[in-house]
């Protein structure tokens, strides 16, 4: 058993864009096939570059602010309550669009490899 407060957990930079601050709240060998759970918080105009996972897939939880979602060649809002899934191989990006934070709950989670 593992009780977490994301309010006791270090604020780390995501690899992607130091911007965007996360608290990591579980990591990999915690769970089968869970790489990580975070909450990520977009400060307004912030974007994630483009990209995409061979081996992981991820789901977004919107829990407040707005922006979008570009997965592959399609554009989806995100507001509160909102949740997006990115499959492996999808190229996706996600931009706060807001005047506030946009915050989002999300895991990732590891799949098999094309080569095995």
């Amino acid at each position: 058993m593992k009780v977490v407060t994301v309010k006791e957990l270090e604020t780390t930079n995501a690899y992607f864009n130091p911007a965007i601050k996360k608290h990591i709240i579980l990591t990999s060998g915690k769970l089968d096939n869970l790489f990580s759970l975070a909450l990520a918080v977009f400060p307004p105009g912030e974007v994630s570059r483009a990209h995409l996972h061979e081996d992981m897939g991820e789901v977004f939880f919107v829990q407040s602010g707005q922006g979008i979602i570009r997965i592959n060649d399609a554009e989806f809002e995100l507001i509160p309550g909102v949740c997006a899934v990115v499959e492996p191989d999808e190229l996706h990006e996600i931009k706060n669009t807001g005047e506030g934070n946009l915050e989002i709950l999300y895991f990732e989670v590891m799949t098999q490899s094309k080569e095995e």
